[in-house]
């Protein structure tokens, strides 16, 4: 009776430590590939970024440079690229560091 116990123990953790989980992964990349709109800015699996320009039932049409379009498969989008997530266009200047009072040592009165 103890090692059907420590059996079901041992289920129970590999099922709430591994498979809950990657459900839950699933289900969030499912609904992410859902929810992309004609617009949006993706970032696929491969690390290309691009603008959806085109949607279908199993691909899209992503433009990854001006006049360059590209047929994707949906489950190969990565995440969708917010506001906050940009990076920032070529020739921009990319905001200053905060200045630290660690830079300069201290001058001590002699």
């Amino acid at each position: 009776m103890t090692g059907f116990l420590v059996v079901v123990v041992l289920f129970a953790l590999f099922w709430l430590l591994l498979i809950r989980p990657q459900r839950r992964r699933q289900a969030a990349q499912k609904d992410l590939v859902q929810r992309i709109e004609v617009g949006d800015e993706i970032v696929t699996a491969g690390g290309l970024y691009g603008h959806v320009r085109g949607l279908g039932e199993d691909e899209l049409l992503v433009e990854i440079a001006p006049g360059t379009n590209v047929r994707i498969a949906r489950r190969a989008v990565g995440a969708v690229v917010g506001p906050e997530d940009e990076e920032y266009e070529e020739g921009e200047p990319e905001p200053a560091e905060e200045p630290t009072d660690e830079a300069a040592p201290e001058e001590t009165p002699s």
